[in-house]
C-alpha cells in the first residue's frame, strides 16, 4: 500500500468527518470507499461508451438495426410472459 496526501479545505474535512461518524466509520475509509465508488463508476461508463462505439460501428457497417417500435413491443410480449420471436433487423433508411 502507499499512502497519497489529499490536502482538504477544512469545510470538507469537517463534512467528511461528520458523514464517517454517521456512517459509523473512520474519515480515512470514506475517503479511500468514495475514491473506489468513483473510480468503479467512471469504468461503467468507459465499459458503456466502449459498447455503444462498438454497436454503432457494426450498425454503420451492416447498415442493419431494428427500430425502437419493433423492439418495445417485443419486449412487452417478452415481459407479459408471452411467446415472441424476436425482430429482424432492417436497413437503416438513407439520409437526405
Amino acid at each position: 500500500m502507499s499512502t497519497t496526501t489529499i490536502r482538504l479545505p477544512e469545510d470538507l474535512k469537517a463534512r467528511v468527518a461528520r458523514a464517517a461518524a454517521r456512517a459509523g466509520t473512520t474519515s480515512h475509509n470514506l475517503i479511500l470507499e468514495a475514491i473506489a465508488e468513483k473510480t468503479e463508476q467512471l469504468d461503467r461508463r468507459d465499459e458503456f461508451h466502449d459498447l455503444a462505439d462498438h454497436r454503432h460501428a457494426d450498425i454503420a457497417s451492416s447498415g442493419q438495426t431494428i427500430g425502437w417500435d419493433a423492439m418495445r413491443s417485443y419486449l412487452l410480449q417478452r415481459i407479459a410472459g408471452q411467446p415472441a420471436a424476436p425482430p429482424a433487423p432492417s436497413k437503416l433508411p438513407r439520409r437526405a
